[in-house]
C-alpha cells in the first residue's frame, strides 16, 4: 500500500475549508489552535496513514496550496 505526504503552503492559505469538506476520507480539519500570519486557521491532517492520494484536497484548493505525494516504500 502506497503511503502519500500532504504538504501546505501555509501563509497562502485562507482557511476556507474546501479541502476539508472535499476529502472523501475525512482526515482534514480546520484547527483553530493554528494560524498563519494573516490569522487565517490552518489545515492539520489528522491520520496520514488513510489517506488514499486522491489529490480531491488539491485539486479543490482555490489558493494552490496543497501539494500531495506518492511516498516509494
Amino acid at each position: 500500500m502506497k503511503e502519500h505526504r500532504l504538504t501546505f503552503n501555509n501563509e497562502a492559505c485562507k482557511g476556507c475549508g474546501l479541502c476539508v469538506h472535499f476529502c472523501p476520507v475525512k482526515i482534514l480539519q480546520l484547527d483553530a489552535s493554528r494560524m498563519n500570519q494573516a490569522g487565517y486557521p490552518l489545515v492539520s491532517v489528522t491520520d496520514i496513514k488513510k489517506c488514499i492520494g486522491c489529490t480531491f484536497c488539491a485539486m479543490m484548493c482555490p489558493d494552490s496550496v496543497i501539494r500531495v505525494e506518492s511516498i516509494d516504500e
